[in-house]
């Protein structure tokens, strides 16, 4: 009986975006988060005395600053040399253009794949074949897995492969594949890369995403970490997930509905960011708070939002365990009030807010608006568009929202002005 690791996306020192460094932020722990869930990584992997380690692609998050991620990859894999462990690597889309990554001598324990063509390394030992081919360039639209050789019915056949599969929603369709197309080479176990959620796609034979080791940014909540796959009598008999990231990021939306004032929306805020806190098990949490539904502290919470914001980012770093930072806070609540009846009045504010509302029903002028901020992105570097490529088309209905919460703080100020405030 032996074990081994399956782990994918590791993007050792990429940034974690769409992040708001106010005051108080944790940015050493933030800026060290990939290096600390590999070195969790590694200490499972000797804790376990698993017999290797496969790593499918985007190791590395492109080319590095400096060497320095390279030397601590390096002695890491040396950390897991002395305990007797190898390891099989492919490169992935992220992987391939790093020109220092090419010059990178390994120590011996660790075996990178070549992008020439599909390779297999028999262990004996184990009675094993590990296959695997890494990305030759950036984008590779070729389905790889159809020059992989059969499997060797003697022998636990491996399959180490970084891919799209069939397309999966967010990410880019390199080296798809079919499910069929896995099954019909005879391999026990396709160790995949490429997706950041954690997927067993299937079971006969294993096709398994582990997931990313660590989430980057609000698209990737939850726990994230490796596959444990337990092998007897040269049949895998258990595959379980364990755990490696250091924070998590989380989306708490709240309804406020039932909230009379602003004090009740404090408190179901307290309640829903202790109850996300608990959940991490005393990891540092990065949350995404929104607040929504009609509600009667609909105008307070407008009239002062910023206050409330920095309440809110108060409230996160003083609750129990290690802390909650609020990534972004959304006041997305409705008035009671309608909108009608302010767009018949004569005056500034109710003129902007006429504007806003047609233009939510005019096609054209949603296209417009979203080519003027189209442009404006690819002006941004990439850490202030939280992730986001600057050249993707934006999204009509974040505009449309975007509109919405305009739309929302006018006729608040208008309720304001009705009323003296």
């Amino acid at each position: 009986m032996f074990c081994f690791i399956h782990a994918a996306d590791i993007h050792l020192d990429s940034a974690l975006y769409g992040l708001e460094f106010y005051e108080g932020a944790p940015v050493d722990e933030i800026r060290s988060a990939t290096r600390r869930a590999f070195d969790n990584l590694v200490d499972l992997a000797i804790e376990e005395g698993v017999a290797f380690v496969l790593l499918a692609g985007d190791l590395y998050d492109g080319d590095w600053k400096d060497y320095n991620t390279g030397l601590y990859f390096v002695e890491r894999m040396g950390r897991l040399q002395e305990a007797g462990i190898r390891v099989f690597i492919v490169a992935g889309n992220h992987d391939a253009p790093s020109q220092i990554t090419k010059h990178l001598r390994l120590p011996e324990n660790v075996k990178l794949f070549s992008a020439k063509s599909p390779e297999q390394v028999t262990l004996d030992d184990l009675n094993v074949a590990v296959y695997g081919q890494s990305f030759a360039t950036r984008a590779v639209t070729d389905d790889l897995s159809q020059s992989y050789p059969q499997g060797d019915p003697q022998l636990l056949n491996i399959g180490l492969l970084h891919t799209c599969l069939d397309g999966k929603p967010g990410h880019k369709p390199y080296a798809p594949c079919t499910v069929e197309g896995l099954r019909s080479k005879g391999y026990q176990y396709w160790a995949l890369g490429h997706i950041h959620k954690r997927e067993e796609v299937s079971r006969d034979p294993w096709i398994v995403f582990p997931g990313n080791i660590q989430g980057r940014h609000i698209r990737e909540v939850g726990a994230k970490g490796c596959t444990l796959v337990t092998v007897e009598s040269n049949e895998i008999v258990e595959v379980e997930h364990r755990n490696l990231d250091v924070m998590r990021w989380a989306l708490c939306e709240i309804d406020v509905s039932v909230s009379e004032t602003v004090d009740d929306v404090y408190e179901q805020v307290r309640e829903e960011l202790q109850a996300t806190l608990d959940a991490a098990e005393e990891r540092l949490v990065a949350v995404r708070l929104i607040l929504q539904g009609v509600c009667s502290a609909h105008s307070a919470l407008h009239v002062d939002r910023e206050h409330w914001i920095q309440e809110y980012r108060a409230l996160g770093s003083g609750l129990s365990g290690s802390g909650i930072w609020l990534e972004q806070v959304s006041i997305k609540t409705k008035s009671p009030a309608s909108t009608d009846e302010f767009l018949e009045r004569d005056d500034a504010l109710s003129g902007l807010l006429r504007s806003i509302h047609d233009m939510e029903f005019d096609a054209s002028a949603l296209d417009e608006l979203s080519d003027e901020i189209f442009a404006l992105r690819q002006k941004l570097p990439a850490e202030l568009l939280g992730g986001d490529d600057p050249y993707d088309p934006i999204n009509p209905d974040v505009l449309n929202g975007t509109l919405g919460e305009i739309k929302e703080l006018l006729v608040n100020r208008l309720l304001s002005t009705e009323k003296g405030t």
